[in-house]
């Protein structure tokens, strides 16, 4: 094999492959990125049998052929030539030569035979959503998901399609994220579980905007994302997702809006008395004036703060670990939020003006006689 590509498209092409290599196994081929030159197109893949990953790139191929080149070393290398045209030349003993203008480096490499393409999904079920929505959607939503492999389902997400509508749902068992989309046309009924680490590295990837649509195809044990020259395939999460359709149902006493960026601003500073080891609440009193009160009080110092907010209902005082407040006041793009709670140990729900994203969130336990 022997192709020719300029440093930066060969750079962006490693980038995007790379995030589904293997760092941890006892496949070295896992460790590697396929470099394949056929009908034409130079195509680089990488795959760790979770993730798979596949994007075609611009270049002139002078001999068709494959060769597996190990990621970490192919990608140092690469970004640490110059900024010029680069000459790849594998010859029949799979020694693998990197040309660069004056520079000439032998690169470590495993026969292409050995590596494992990407599995091949069924185009049956699918939807199409532009690029823009889909990398909302997971920034307003990834961030509620587990890390505790013990509870496997919570380390993805749902994707539910139904009546033409998606919705995505995360849970860590201390807070749920819900963001709803329309969708265009007929579109089929699927419940689906996809890994965090899918969608994380799915994010990073899009870079198109509202008018660039990605193609999402479903199978029984896959999940494809297709968009430009880049295909993604992962293994989708088994099992039945929980059942969140009660808590979404919840009751309320109060409902209160409130600027959110006054309210994020309040949070941040508070959360300067606030160490990661201390789990102190911030408390947060709704009164009848239409001003919230909001107060931390540590073994660093106090903050108290007052807002003033739009309320319907009864007063009340709640707790609320900081962080998880601040994750969804992030992920709502509106100026003003909606609150809606019902008593100190209930779970309280944000919305935005739309209610196309819903928050979930329970309180933390607090002596309220004491505020």
């Amino acid at each position: 094999m022997r192709i020719k590509c300029k440093k930066s498209i060969l750079s962006e092409g490693i980038s995007i492959v790379s995030k589904a290599v293997s760092n941890k196994t006892t496949m070295p081929i896992l460790q590697c990125i396929l470099v394949e030159a056929v009908g034409g197109r130079i195509k680089l893949i990488a795959n760790d049998l979770e993730l798979g990953i596949e994007t075609f790139i611009d270049g002139t191929i002078i001999e068709e052929g494959k060769i597996a080149l190990e990621a970490k070393f192919f990608s140092d290398i690469v970004r640490k030539l110059p900024d010029s045209e680069i000459d790849i030349e594998t010859n029949s003993d799979y020694k693998t030569t990197v040309y660069c203008e004056k520079t000439k480096a032998v690169v470590p490499c495993r026969s292409g035979e050995d590596f494992s393409y990407l599995p091949v999904i069924e185009k049956e079920k699918s939807i199409s959503i532009s690029q823009m929505t889909l990398r909302d959607v997971i920034r307003q939503t990834i961030f509620s998901i587990s890390d505790n492999e013990n509870t496997r389902l919570m380390t993805g997400e749902c994707f539910e399609i139904k009546n033409n509508k998606l919705s995505v749902v995360s849970l860590d068992g201390h807070r749920i994220s819900m963001r709803n989309i329309e969708l265009k046309g007929e579109n089929p009924d699927i419940k689906v579980v996809v890994p965090g680490k899918t969608l994380q590295e799915v994010s990073k990837i899009l870079s198109g905007g509202i008018d660039d649509e990605v193609s999402i195809f479903f199978s029984d044990n896959h999940i494809l994302f297709e968009f430009e020259d880049t295909r993604i395939v992962s293994r989708l999460i088994e099992g039945e997702y929980f059942k969140i359709s009660q808590m979404l149902s919840i009751d309320h006493k109060i409902v209160v809006k409130a600027n959110k960026r006054d309210l994020m601003a309040i949070i941040d500073r508070a959360s300067i008395f606030i160490q990661e080891t201390d789990k102190k609440p911030i408390v947060v009193s709704v009164k009848n004036d239409n001003n919230m009160y909001l107060r931390v009080d540590t073994n660093i110092g106090s903050l108290n703060e007052e807002l003033e907010i739009t309320k319907e209902g009864e007063e009340i005082i709640i707790g609320f670990n900081p962080k998880f407040i601040m994750d969804a006041l992030r992920a709502i793009d509106d100026d003003t939020v909606n609150i809606y709670m019902y008593d100190s140990k209930s779970p309280c729900i944000i919305k935005d003006a739309e209610e196309s994203y819903i928050y979930i969130i329970l309180p933390i336990n607090i002596n309220t006689s004491i505020y």
